[in-house]
This record gives C-alpha cells, sequence and structure tokens, in this order.
C-alpha cells in the first residue's frame, strides 16, 4: 500500500545535529529504520552469489549462472516489488558497448538495472542508492570461475533492492533511483554510461550514495566491529574551474564539496535514527588508491559518496576460492553479517526518505563580510521550501556545530559573527520540518 508520509512538525533548533529533540512526528523515519530486514537480505544476498559468477565478461544466456541471469533476477525483483505497491516504479535497463580497455579488450554490452520512484512535486529531483552487480576472483579476467561474491558486492545490490521494498510503501516529493551498476571491476563502466545517460536525460540528481561491501564486521586487522560504517566523499569538486579553484583558495571550502556535506548528512541520520551505528566520515575519495562506482557520478559532476564497511578482509575480496597454508580465501556466503548489512541498508533508507521529503537544497549560496563583525549569508529559494537554516561551525570542526532558523527568506545577516573565523551554510526546510543537506556558499559548495 501507498501511504503518503504523516506531518512532521520537528522545530529546528540551534545545537549539533541537523534535526531537533525526538517527537511522535519522527517516528516515520524510524519505521524505516526498523523495516530493514536481515532475512530478507541474506536470501537476496544468497540468490546472488548463487550465480556462480557475476563477472562482467561472463554468461549471459544462461538463466541460472553468470551476469545476464543475474540482471535478470535484479530486474524482475524491481518489477515485483512495482507490482506490490501498485506500479510505483518504473523498471528498465540502460546499457552501452564497452571495448578497446585492458579488462574490456572485445565489444561487450555492460547492462544497468535501473528502478525509478517518481517523486509527487518534484520528479526530476532524484537521490540515487547503488550497488555493483559484478564480481571476480584472482585474475580480473577470469569470467568463468565461480566467483559469488557474496560481499562484494552481493551485500550492496541486496541493500538496494531492500530498500526499494521498504521505501516503495511510502511516497515522496523528490524521485528516488535504485540501481544495479555493472562494469565495476572492469573499470567502473556502468557508472560511466549511468552518468553520461542521467546528463543527457537532465536528472537532477543531488546525492548519489553507493554501496560496495557493507557485510563485512571482521577486519584483515583482527578488529571485529559491527558499530560503525565509513563514509568516504571527495573534498573537492573533480569539475572545478580555474577560475573556481582560485575563488575556494581565497573563501575556503576545500573539505565542504557537496559530496562532503552529504556524508555530513548521513553522519547525523546515523547518531539520529540507526540505533548503534557511528559513521566514520572519511576525508578521501575512496579508499587509499583504489576506486569505487561513485567515482563517476562525481566526474560527471554529481554529489556522491560511498558507505561500506569498516573493517575490510582482503582475503575474502578479488580472491581464488581456496584453502593455503590454513587460511580460507575467497568471497563466500559464511563471511556476511547479514544484521550489519540491514543496519547499513537501514541508513541508506531513512537518508533517501529524508532527502526526497526535504525540499532540494537552496541554490546559489554566496556569503560577504569581510572587514565587518557581521556575516550575511544569501541564497535562491527552492520550491517546498518554507524556512531556512543557516548553520557554521570553526574551520577545524568535522560536523555543522551551531544554526538558526530564519524563515522563509533569502538572506539573512549574522551579527557580531566574524566571517574569518568559521565556516558557513544554508539548508532548506520543508513545512513539515525536513531538512536538506547543508550547501556552503560558493561554487565550491554547490549542489
Amino acid at each position: 500500500m501507498n501511504t503518503q508520509y504523516p506531518g512532521i512538525t520537528i522545530a529546528l533548533l540551534a545545537g549539533t545535529s541537523l534535526w531537533a529533540t525526538a517527537n511522535a512526528d519522527e517516528q516515520a523515519l524510524h519505521d524505516i529504520a526498523a523495516a530493514t530486514s536481515a532475512r530478507r537480505l541474506e536470501q537476496d544476498i544468497a540468490t546472488l552469489a548463487g550465480f556462480g559468477t557475476r563477472h562482467t565478461l561472463s554468461e549471459t544466456d544462461s538463466d541460472t549462472r553468470g551476469i545476464g541471469a543475474a540482471r535478470r533476477w535484479i530486474k524482475a525483483e524491481f518489477d515485483q516489488i512495482s507490482a506490490d505497491c501498485g506500479g510505483c516504479l518504473d523498471v528498465f535497463y540502460v546499457s552501452g558497448i564497452v571495448s578497446g580497455t585492458a579488462r574490456v579488450p572485445d565489444p561487450v554490452e555492460v547492462v544497468n538495472v535501473v528502478a525509478i520512484q517518481r517523486g509527487s512535486d518534484d520528479p526530476a529531483r532524484f537521490v540515487m542508492m547503488s550497488g555493483d552487480i559484478d564480481s571476480r576472483v584472482s585474475d580480473i579476467m577470469n569470467a568463468t570461475s565461480d566467483s559469488p561474491g557474496a560481499n562484494d558486492n552481493a551485500t550492496g545490490m541486496a541493500g538496494t533492492i531492500e530498500a526499494a521494498r521498504v521505501l516503495s510503501q511510502y511516497s515522496f516529493p523528490g524521485s528516488i533511483l535504485y540501481v544495479g551498476l555493472s562494469g565495476e571491476e572492469q573499470g567502473l563502466n556502468g557508472g560511466e554510461i549511468l552518468a553520461a545517460h542521467a546528463l543527457e536525460n537532465d536528472w537532477d540528481i543531488k546525492a548519489v550514495i553507493n554501496n560496495d561491501m557493507i557485510g563485512n564486521i571482521r577486519g584483515i586487522n583482527g578488529v571485529v566491529n559491527n558499530t560503525t560504517a565509513r563514509v568516504f566523499s571527495e573534498g573537492t569538486r573533480y569539475v572545478e574551474t580555474d577560475d573556481e579553484a582560485r575563488q575556494r583558495r581565497f573563501q575556503g571550502g576545500e573539505v565542504d564539496s557537496a559530496s562532503r556535506n552529504m556524508a555530513r548528512y548521513i553522519d547525523d541520520i546515523a547518531d539520529r535514527f540507526i540505533p548503534n551505528l557511528d559513521v566514520m566520515m572519511v576525508y578521501r575519495l575512496d579508499r587509499f588508491g583504489r576506486g569505487g562506482h561513485h567515482r563517476p557520478f562525481n566526474e560527471a559532476g554529481f554529489p556522491a559518496v560511498r558507505i561500506m564497511e569498516t573493517n575490510e578482509n582482503y582475503n575474502w575480496q578479488h580472491q581464488d576460492i581456496r584453502v593455503e597454508d590454513g587460511i580460507a580465501y575467497g568471497d563466500v556466503l559464511e563471511h556476511v553479517d547479514f544484521d550489519y548489512t540491514a543496519k547499513l541498508t537501514a541508513l541508506n533508507a531513512v537518508t533517501m526518505a529524508a532527502m526526497s521529503w526535504a525540499p532540494a537544497p537552496p541554490g546559489n549560496v554566496s556569503i560577504s563580510g569581510q572587514v565587518s563583525p557581521d556575516t550575511t549569508l544569501s541564497w535562491e529559494k527552492v520550491p517546498g521550501a518554507t524556512q531556512y537554516r543557516i548553520h557554521w561551525r570553526l574551520t577545524t570542526d568535522a560536523q555543522w556545530s551551531q544554526s538558526r532558523t530564519v524563515g522563509d527568506v533569502d538572506t539573512f545577516t549574522l551579527e557580531n559573527v566574524v566571517i574569518d573565523n568559521y565556516f558557513f551554510g544554508v539548508s532548506s526546510v520543508s513545512a513539515s520540518g525536513v531538512q536538506s543537506p547543508v550547501v556552503f556558499p560558493g561554487p565550491a559548495g554547490a549542489f
């Protein structure tokens, strides 16, 4: 059943959170967090691992083995979710031909599975959750050996399907994209194809949340921890121009791209709505020297982050299944903690729900106040916002620490708050109290 979100009457107060103190009207977001099912995730991860291999260059005709069978099953799952919610999802493939690279030497069709839950008021505005369909073993070109890819990345793909199951029971002003991306291990091919498709079709994507390995709690270093997750985000925009870089040098913004403020938003959502989960914001595009499927979206100009487990075990990723010197290698089902996967899936679902119920982030935020005791921020109003909120923090603080709700205006002056000493931003707030991510002034922070 498709149910409209109940009115939220959260009063926004100054403090460390993007939200106010809890009240009954926040219950829907808590309900979404609680609705993700570890049992359903286990079933879906087992199904994906059961296709034997999902290598990008693997079998496509079989109904039981290879990436072709896997992507058809994913599409069928989205189709069933849509049927259960009265046709609320638009499900289709977006594909392209890749060839002539070291990892894809011959032409191959790389196929992504896309499901769109259209927004009621602002359907061209999107938030997106993605997981990777493909898997691999030690040899990146081995498309035939068993490669269950249980954690990398059946967990992210199953989480995306589960988020669609949960959120399809609600309606939102903004649209939500649920995506299975192919070709990740062969060079982030599917992300490049879908990012190009989004640009060609004028999709206004405000956030891409890429989930890549959200099921392991046992690190290669011996740490066992199911209470933390990492969010990786770029600090400065990849598409920044020389003039914009010059402006950033004098005004700041090295740690305030839209992607970085998305990470802060996710961190606050975790603190507020996901029990026993702390987000580690990592100030880096991805793990050291490595990559993920959020990167092509950053390179296309979209805000994009990666959510993943905190403790990786390299014996259980990108490995042939074997036992060697008493050590078990391989990405198999027994290494996945399904409760942990459910927790990180809930983090995604609540974040997307909050962003989709909130108005878009404010546009064209600017700031002035040099050689003055006061700081003035200005912005363009956005549809659905009934008030705006100004935020500030010390330049060494990781999270926004101070805030003030300023009403339905497009400019506001903070008296006796000196511009030199803080970083500033603006968020938009709906009539029901749901808030957007914070926008840092100028092109450095624009969404």
